[in-house]
């Protein structure tokens, strides 16, 4: 008999091992299968970053013809190919495949009820990542954001690192300057383009970028080692990956992932089907790698404090990125590079 895989998981685009969302997810779908002894396998769209939504629909079904049970789908890119579109004359494999679990990773629930959505409030690590930064003595920041500032999780993270930065300037009575740009992010990859600007916002006077988006990251790492400045990661722990890596605005793919596996496994799936489960600083999903970071002027007990703020909703981050840009704030200015 053929060999069958029932966890399955299918990436974002960009490459499964890209240091950061794809990659996060995949540990802990196969974290969880491995724990369990559970078979299971990774399937990527073909087409790489310009996969179609057809790409994805084959991606599901293969996953399915080899015997998932349940799927794990990361981006929200991946919203048509799992609940169709009525206009294009497409439908989802969610409406397709009933008896199928879908966990929508940075998604969202649309009225089918094997279909869960695992998201972050990224706003939160994006806040603890802003302020950390101002704290340890930074007041020449850069945001560069992956998704074209289409993508709803890297938007919170942006905004929310605008307002991080803002709270501490004001804390600290210091003005801070911030370039902010989605150019060459569209795609979540690296690029010359990229790097470039990168460059050039570092030769005048940018000391550290926040790079969210991707294998974007290498761009930044490159930039950043090219003119003594530096990186803050994302969605994972990126310190191993370069030098450069001052701290990481993380969110708890891999718990978040394994927190939907144990309520299918648990025969709980009711309880999340059709559902978002949106987790933050109280459920422990985001933060920073205090164990890993380079800062010496911010303190872990200054951010377990801070920390604690979030959780218990002491400190509240706004979410709502729309108008986000329109904005000012009374420490912090901002050159949106377009």
């Amino acid at each position: 008999p053929a060999e069958t895989y029932e966890i399955a998981f299918v990436t974002d685009i960009g490459q499964l091992m890209d240091g950061s969302f794809n990659q996060g997810t995949w540990e802990g779908v196969k974290e969880y299968a491995e724990e369990h002894g559970i078979s299971h396998k990774y399937y990527q769209p073909a087409n790489g970053n310009n996969a179609t939504d057809n790409d994805r629909i084959v991606a599901f079904e293969q996953a399915i013809q080899n015997g998932a049970k349940i799927v794990v789908a990361a981006g929200f890119m991946q919203a048509t190919a799992l609940f169709g579109d009525e206009k294009a004359g497409v439908v989802g494999v969610a409406e397709k495949y009933p008896d199928v679990k879908f966990v929508f990773v940075d998604g969202w629930a649309q009225g089918f009820k094997n279909v869960t959505a695992i998201i972050f409030q990224e706003e939160q690590a994006g806040y603890l990542a802003g302020y950390a930064a101002v704290m340890e003595g930074y007041t020449k920041l850069g945001f560069s954001g992956g998704g074209g500032g289409t993508n709803p999780a890297c938007q919170r993270y942006g905004y929310g690192f605008i307002q991080g930065a803002n709270a501490a300037a004001a804390s600290k009575n210091v003005n801070v300057e911030m370039k902010y740009s989605w150019l060459h992010g569209s795609s979540f990859s690296a690029s010359a383009e990229l790097r470039a600007m990168l460059e050039g916002w570092y030769s005048n006077g940018t000391e550290v970028v926040f790079s969210c988006g991707g294998s974007m990251c290498t761009s930044a790492f490159a930039a950043a080692a090219a003119n003594n400045g530096k990186v803050i990661g994302v969605d994972v722990d990126q310190s191993s990956q370069d030098a450069t890596v001052i701290t990481s605005a993380m969110k708890g793919l891999s718990a978040g992932t394994k927190h939907a596996l144990k309520q299918f496994y648990d025969g709980k799936w009711d309880e999340i089907g059709d559902k978002a489960v949106n987790l933050g600083a109280a459920d422990n999903a985001v933060g920073l790698p205090t164990a890993t970071w380079s800062l010496t002027n911010f303190t872990k007990e200054a951010y377990n404090t801070l920390f604690e703020s979030l959780a218990n909703g002491s400190v509240v981050v706004d979410a709502n990125v729309e108008g986000a840009e329109t904005k000012a704030y009374s420490n912090v200015t901002i050159d949106y590079v377009k």
